[in-house]
């Protein structure tokens, strides 16, 4: 288990090392924030620090850090790397930076920050581009969760409508709705910190269950530096599209406005907004470890682990909380594994409402204003979660358009926070060279993936040429801009 204890460490030293440089980069400082400063009692709300960096936890958690580490760990423990480099390196970063800039916009959304940056052109396509992929989130995390409920149900011998996932759907649907209408205080600030604690309690559950059980030995990456993938999928580049919130994930740049409008000094910045991200590094670690020491190796590949996620994931989740604490342990978790996705969920649903009033220009202390944008927005969410639960639209194609857009967003902030840094003559290295193995990352993917042009039969020999090319193309044009003189910094 040495691997695992390594990266353990790596990601705690790096929050303390890293984490300080990146914030020393961007300078905070004791300017009023708009929480202070606007504070309307709806969405600029001031909160403790502990509640920030809980809530923040909650809202970029969910069910990536579980189910896309238990997906990744198919590859095998190659998988820590991913997670532990990808969190100090370029999830913390992005964060950070996305959480920092829309504090110092006055709270404004992702796509209004790029567009300050990338251009009106790219504010236009980020506007589309985020409320299209907060609406998929959205629904993402109210199917999930809905089918954990009925997991339980079934599992403890209740049938009936408590056994359907149209019925939990809708009640989550309709929840959805009450918060993201009413103030982030009300319901968010209250109550959300509690299942914070709770995804850290299941997370450290997990974690002591794998460890200290003889029958489970998490292997080490030096011996098993190969895919382990029963399929044969290409570690480069769908695992690093796979396991994307705890490592990196472009869906944390529209949640971290949310903070942005409720912190009370820029200094909180490093611990709510990397530090969460850390955090949630190390969940996913953790499911990592379980996903590779829990089930049976056949032939040096993940056989064991593939099984059990063909019974949805859901039913993984639940094998892994049962094996690791038992019954007395599992209700803890599954009520963490199922609140945590559902916090993500209506605060998705509720970025979405507030991008959407950020490019109308549509005022959102009124009740009337936020009735305008909520039906819309939970309505579209409701056709593509209800659809999935009456069989009309699949899930898994739903999760795997989120998975390219969501680090397709993340290339995108990248790039947007070195231009941020060359305009305020900072330094930008610390953003571009993320931002350019994003963009590889991305557009290989996107040649390979077969609910892309992979459907038109292009393989690894067109796709990674391209990715390069692409991502040293976009290096190139950015350094560019940087040998003209850089224009008046925004803030």
């Amino acid at each position: 288990m040495v691997s695992f204890f390594v990266c353990l460490v790596l990601l705690i030293v790096g929050y303390f090392t890293y984490g300080k440089v990146v914030d020393n980069t961007f300078g905070p400082d004791d300017r009023e924030t708009p929480a202070v400063r606007i504070n309307d009692g709806v969405d600029y709300v001031v909160l403790p620090q502990w509640k920030l960096f809980l809530i923040q936890l909650l809202n970029i958690a969910g069910l990536g850090p579980i189910f896309g580490a238990m997906q990744g760990a198919l590859w095998g423990p190659v998988v820590f790397l991913w997670i532990t480099f990808g969190t100090i390196f370029a999830g913390g970063v992005h964060d950070y930076f996305s959480g920092m800039m829309s504090e110092r916009e006055d709270g404004a959304s992702v796509a209004e920050i790029t567009g300050d940056y990338l251009g009106n052109t790219m504010k236009n396509i980020m506007r589309v581009f985020s409320v299209v992929l907060l609406i998929m989130v959205g629904t993402v995390f109210a199917v999930g969760p809905a089918g954990l409920i009925v997991t339980l149900f079934k599992n403890a011998g209740v049938g009936g409508v408590f056994a359907t996932t149209l019925f939990w759907l809708i009640i989550i649907l309709i929840y959805y709705f009450i918060a993201t209408f009413i103030s982030i205080d009300a319901v968010i600030g209250k109550i959300y910190p509690l299942f914070g604690v709770c995804l850290l309690v299941m997370a450290v559950g997990v974690a002591f269950g794998v460890v200290t059980n003889p029958n489970y030995v998490i292997p080490e990456i030096w011996d098993h530096l190969y895919n382990m993938h029963p399929s044969g999928t290409p570690i480069w580049s769908f695992m690093f599209i796979t396991v994307a919130c705890g490592a990196i994930s472009g869906f944390h740049s529209t949640q971290s406005p949310l903070m942005a409008r409720c912190m009370k000094s820029e200094k909180q910045g490093h611990f709510v907004f990397y530090g969460a991200m850390v955090c949630e590094g190390v969940i996913a670690l953790i499911w990592a470890a379980a996903g590779c020491s829990i089930y049976e190796v056949t032939g040096g590949l993940n056989t064991g682990l593939a099984d059990i996620l063909a019974d949805g994931q859901s039913a993984a989740i639940y094998d892994v909380c049962v094996k690791t604490m038992g019954g007395a342990g599992v209700v803890l978790a599954m009520l963490g594994v199922i609140a945590c996705p559902i916090t993500s969920g209506d605060t998705a649903f509720r970025s979405a409402r507030l991008t959407l009033a950020d490019w109308l220009k549509i005022d959102q202390n009124s009740w009337s204003n936020r009735l305008k944008l909520c039906i819309p927005v939970l309505g579209v969410g409701a056709i593509l979660g209800i659809g999935n639960a009456l069989g009309a639209i699949d899930y898994t194609v739903i999760w795997r358009y989120f998975s390219w857009t969501n680090q397709t967003l993340a290339m995108i902030v990248l790039w947007a926070a070195s231009m941020y840094l060359f305009r305020n003559k900072k330094n930008y290295w610390i953003t571009a060279v993320p931002a350019t193995f994003m963009t590889a990352v991305s557009i290989t993917y996107f040649c390979m993936a077969p609910e892309c042009l992979g459907a038109f039969g292009i393989g690894a020999a067109v796709a990674y040429p391209a990715g390069i090319i692409v991502a040293i193309l976009f290096l190139g044009l950015f350094l560019r801009a940087t040998r003209k003189p850089a224009p008046a910094a925004n803030k």
